[in-house]
Protein backbone atom coordinates (compact mmCIF):
# COMPACT_ATOMS: atom_id res chain seq x y z
CA UNK A 1 0.00 0.00 0.00
CA UNK A 2 1.10 3.28 -0.91
CA UNK A 3 2.13 5.82 1.64
CA UNK A 4 0.00 9.26 1.96
CA UNK A 5 3.11 11.01 0.30
CA UNK A 6 4.09 8.88 -1.87
CA UNK A 7 5.98 10.84 -5.43
CA UNK A 8 5.99 14.02 -2.76
CA UNK A 9 9.15 15.90 -2.33
CA UNK A 10 9.29 17.74 1.07
CA UNK A 11 11.27 20.85 2.90
CA UNK A 12 11.24 20.48 6.51
CA UNK A 13 13.14 23.40 8.17
CA UNK A 14 14.25 23.01 11.95
CA UNK A 15 14.99 19.29 10.72
CA UNK A 16 17.67 18.30 13.12
CA UNK A 17 15.76 17.76 16.15
CA UNK A 18 12.31 18.06 17.69
CA UNK A 19 9.45 18.11 16.01
CA UNK A 20 11.51 18.61 12.77
CA UNK A 21 13.31 15.83 13.27
CA UNK A 22 9.53 13.84 13.61
CA UNK A 23 8.00 15.17 10.91
CA UNK A 24 10.85 14.38 8.57
CA UNK A 25 11.04 10.36 10.11
CA UNK A 26 7.28 9.96 9.62
CA UNK A 27 6.85 11.44 6.25
CA UNK A 28 9.97 9.69 4.62
CA UNK A 29 7.97 6.67 6.03
CA UNK A 30 5.01 7.88 3.91
CA UNK A 31 6.69 7.68 1.02
CA UNK A 32 8.22 11.44 0.52
CA UNK A 33 11.27 12.29 -0.30
CA UNK A 34 12.84 14.32 2.26
CA UNK A 35 14.86 17.55 2.61
CA UNK A 36 15.57 18.36 6.05
CA UNK A 37 17.24 22.14 6.66
CA UNK A 38 18.38 23.63 9.95
CA UNK A 39 21.83 25.18 11.16
CA UNK A 40 22.53 22.51 13.27
CA UNK A 41 24.57 21.18 10.48
CA UNK A 42 26.03 17.87 12.33
CA UNK A 43 22.70 17.10 13.88
CA UNK A 44 20.89 17.39 10.56
CA UNK A 45 23.80 15.20 8.70
CA UNK A 46 23.00 12.47 11.60
CA UNK A 47 19.28 12.75 11.61
CA UNK A 48 19.30 12.69 7.77
CA UNK A 49 21.66 9.54 7.60
CA UNK A 50 19.75 7.39 10.52
CA UNK A 51 16.28 8.16 8.22
CA UNK A 52 17.97 6.63 5.12
CA UNK A 53 18.30 7.44 1.26
CA UNK A 54 14.81 8.87 1.29
CA UNK A 55 16.27 11.96 3.21
CA UNK A 56 19.23 14.64 3.15
CA UNK A 57 20.49 17.47 4.82
CA UNK A 58 20.42 20.93 3.80
CA UNK A 59 22.07 24.18 5.70
CA UNK A 60 19.75 26.59 5.80
CA UNK A 61 19.55 29.84 7.98
CA UNK A 62 16.05 30.88 7.40
CA UNK A 63 16.85 34.60 7.67
CA UNK A 64 18.62 34.52 4.34
CA UNK A 65 16.37 35.45 1.59
CA UNK A 66 19.30 34.11 -0.72
CA UNK A 67 19.84 30.86 0.82
CA UNK A 68 16.50 30.56 0.52
CA UNK A 69 16.31 30.85 -3.26
CA UNK A 70 19.10 28.48 -3.43
CA UNK A 71 17.77 25.80 -1.47
CA UNK A 72 14.51 25.71 -3.87
CA UNK A 73 16.60 25.96 -6.83
CA UNK A 74 18.58 22.91 -5.66
CA UNK A 75 15.47 20.68 -5.03
CA UNK A 76 14.25 21.71 -8.14
CA UNK A 77 17.14 20.62 -10.02
CA UNK A 78 17.49 17.61 -8.21
CA UNK A 79 14.12 16.49 -7.77
CA UNK A 80 12.21 17.98 -10.14
CA UNK A 81 9.55 19.55 -8.32
CA UNK A 82 8.61 20.71 -4.43
CA UNK A 83 5.54 19.41 -3.34
CA UNK A 84 5.57 20.28 0.64
CA UNK A 85 7.09 22.40 2.65
CA UNK A 86 7.14 22.70 6.52
CA UNK A 87 8.23 26.05 8.23
CA UNK A 88 9.22 24.63 11.82
CA UNK A 89 12.32 26.14 12.32
CA UNK A 90 11.93 28.64 15.48
CA UNK A 91 13.63 29.49 18.67
CA UNK A 92 11.76 30.21 22.21
CA UNK A 93 13.53 32.93 24.46
CA UNK A 94 12.22 33.82 26.87
CA UNK A 95 11.83 37.84 27.86
CA UNK A 96 9.08 40.14 29.49
CA UNK A 97 8.09 43.56 27.48
CA UNK A 98 9.83 45.59 30.29
CA UNK A 99 13.50 42.99 29.58
CA UNK A 100 13.54 42.41 26.23
CA UNK A 101 16.08 44.05 24.26
CA UNK A 102 15.90 45.08 20.90
CA UNK A 103 18.64 42.82 19.67
CA UNK A 104 16.15 39.84 21.56
CA UNK A 105 13.36 41.61 20.02
CA UNK A 106 15.04 41.50 16.23
CA UNK A 107 16.33 38.15 16.18
CA UNK A 108 13.25 36.42 17.27
CA UNK A 109 10.96 38.04 14.48
CA UNK A 110 13.75 37.62 11.66
CA UNK A 111 14.06 33.60 12.75
CA UNK A 112 10.45 32.60 13.77
CA UNK A 113 8.52 35.82 11.67
CA UNK A 114 10.31 36.51 8.61
CA UNK A 115 12.16 32.79 8.47
CA UNK A 116 8.23 31.72 7.44
CA UNK A 117 7.62 34.73 5.51
CA UNK A 118 10.80 33.93 2.93
CA UNK A 119 9.97 30.22 3.47
CA UNK A 120 6.67 30.78 1.68
CA UNK A 121 8.04 32.92 -1.17
CA UNK A 122 10.36 30.02 -1.93
CA UNK A 123 8.37 27.57 -1.70
CA UNK A 124 5.04 29.20 -3.43
CA UNK A 125 7.08 30.31 -6.55
CA UNK A 126 8.44 26.61 -7.16
CA UNK A 127 4.59 25.74 -6.40
CA UNK A 128 2.71 27.84 -8.83
CA UNK A 129 3.80 26.89 -12.29
CA UNK A 130 2.49 22.99 -11.24
CA UNK A 131 -0.77 24.80 -9.43
CA UNK A 132 -0.16 22.32 -6.45
CA UNK A 133 1.21 22.14 -3.17
CA UNK A 134 1.26 22.20 0.73
CA UNK A 135 2.83 24.96 3.08
CA UNK A 136 2.36 24.15 6.36
CA UNK A 137 2.98 27.05 8.93
CA UNK A 138 4.17 25.58 12.77
CA UNK A 139 2.66 28.46 15.04
CA UNK A 140 2.23 27.92 18.61
CA UNK A 141 -0.86 28.43 21.20
CA UNK A 142 0.88 31.76 22.34
CA UNK A 143 -0.33 32.30 18.79
CA UNK A 144 -3.55 31.85 20.24
CA UNK A 145 -3.39 33.56 23.48
CA UNK A 146 -1.22 36.00 25.19
CA UNK A 147 2.07 34.46 26.57
CA UNK A 148 3.42 36.42 30.13
CA UNK A 149 7.19 36.27 29.73
CA UNK A 150 7.22 35.34 26.23
CA UNK A 151 6.84 38.68 24.76
CA UNK A 152 8.57 37.77 21.08
CA UNK A 153 7.51 34.25 20.67
CA UNK A 154 4.16 35.37 20.96
CA UNK A 155 4.56 38.05 18.66
CA UNK A 156 5.92 36.08 15.91
CA UNK A 157 3.24 32.98 16.31
CA UNK A 158 0.38 35.70 16.05
CA UNK A 159 1.89 36.86 12.85
CA UNK A 160 2.28 33.01 11.55
CA UNK A 161 -1.42 32.83 12.15
CA UNK A 162 -1.97 36.14 10.05
CA UNK A 163 0.72 35.43 7.42
CA UNK A 164 -1.15 32.01 6.92
CA UNK A 165 -4.92 33.04 6.54
CA UNK A 166 -3.31 35.76 3.81
CA UNK A 167 -0.97 33.15 1.69
CA UNK A 168 -3.80 30.87 2.01
CA UNK A 169 -6.31 33.09 -0.19
CA UNK A 170 -3.59 34.72 -1.96
CA UNK A 171 -2.48 31.40 -3.06
CA UNK A 172 -5.68 29.29 -3.52
CA UNK A 173 -6.17 30.24 -6.53
CA UNK A 174 -3.20 29.02 -7.89
CA UNK A 175 -4.12 25.09 -6.19
CA UNK A 176 -1.58 25.69 -3.19
CA UNK A 177 -2.71 25.20 0.31
CA UNK A 178 -1.56 26.86 3.24
CA UNK A 179 -2.41 26.55 6.99
CA UNK A 180 -1.26 26.55 10.57
CA UNK A 181 -0.26 24.14 13.34
CA UNK A 182 -0.49 25.41 16.95
CA UNK A 183 1.40 23.16 19.15
CA UNK A 184 0.61 23.60 23.38
CA UNK A 185 3.39 21.80 25.27
CA UNK A 186 4.73 19.45 23.24
CA UNK A 187 8.07 17.04 24.74
CA UNK A 188 10.81 18.63 22.76
CA UNK A 189 14.73 20.49 24.27
CA UNK A 190 12.42 23.76 23.95
CA UNK A 191 10.39 23.03 26.47
CA UNK A 192 13.08 23.15 29.08
CA UNK A 193 12.77 27.26 28.52
CA UNK A 194 9.90 26.93 30.79
CA UNK A 195 11.93 26.06 33.45
CA UNK A 196 14.85 28.83 33.19
CA UNK A 197 12.11 31.27 33.19
CA UNK A 198 10.79 29.89 36.97
CA UNK A 199 12.09 26.91 38.27
CA UNK A 200 9.13 24.41 38.35
CA UNK A 201 6.71 26.11 35.83
CA UNK A 202 7.12 23.36 33.62
CA UNK A 203 5.28 21.13 35.88
CA UNK A 204 2.64 23.57 37.05
CA UNK A 205 1.90 24.45 33.30
CA UNK A 206 1.65 20.30 32.62
CA UNK A 207 -1.17 20.26 35.56
CA UNK A 208 -3.39 23.12 34.26
CA UNK A 209 -3.27 20.57 30.74
CA UNK A 210 -6.93 19.27 30.78
CA UNK A 211 -5.53 16.07 28.88
CA UNK A 212 -2.69 15.51 32.29
CA UNK A 213 0.14 15.67 29.75
CA UNK A 214 2.46 17.05 27.41
CA UNK A 215 2.29 15.54 23.82
CA UNK A 216 4.97 13.67 21.90
CA UNK A 217 6.41 15.30 18.62
CA UNK A 218 5.08 12.55 16.62
CA UNK A 219 1.31 13.50 18.08
CA UNK A 220 1.65 16.70 16.18
CA UNK A 221 4.12 15.37 13.03
CA UNK A 222 0.73 13.83 12.06
CA UNK A 223 -1.39 16.39 11.93
CA UNK A 224 1.05 18.03 9.94
CA UNK A 225 1.12 14.80 7.81
CA UNK A 226 -2.60 14.76 7.45
CA UNK A 227 -2.36 18.42 6.01
CA UNK A 228 0.61 18.04 3.97
CA UNK A 229 -0.81 15.11 2.31
CA UNK A 230 -4.02 14.79 -0.52
CA UNK A 231 -6.10 14.02 2.66
CA UNK A 232 -6.20 17.43 3.00
CA UNK A 233 -7.09 18.50 -0.43
CA UNK A 234 -9.78 21.30 0.04
CA UNK A 235 -8.06 22.45 3.63
CA UNK A 236 -6.38 25.62 3.17
CA UNK A 237 -6.64 28.85 5.54
CA UNK A 238 -6.97 26.61 8.72
CA UNK A 239 -5.58 26.34 11.92
CA UNK A 240 -5.35 23.04 13.55
CA UNK A 241 -4.56 23.15 17.36
CA UNK A 242 -2.52 20.55 19.12
CA UNK A 243 -3.71 21.29 22.96
CA UNK A 244 -4.64 18.62 24.67
CA UNK A 245 -7.80 20.92 25.49
CA UNK A 246 -5.14 23.99 26.44
CA UNK A 247 -7.27 26.25 24.73
CA UNK A 248 -10.49 24.70 24.43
Amino acid sequence: MAGRLQGKVALITGGARGQGEAEGRLFAAEGARVVLADVNDDAGRAVAASIGPAARYVPLDVRDEARWAAVVDEILRTEGQLDVLVNNAGIFPAGTLLATTLADWERVIAINQTGVFLGMQAAARAMLPRRSGSIVNISSIAGLAGAPNFIGYSTTKWAVRGMSRTAAKELAPHGVRVNSVHPGLIDTPMLETLDQVRPGARAVVHERVPFGRTASADEVARVVLFLASDDASYVTGSEYTVDGAWTA
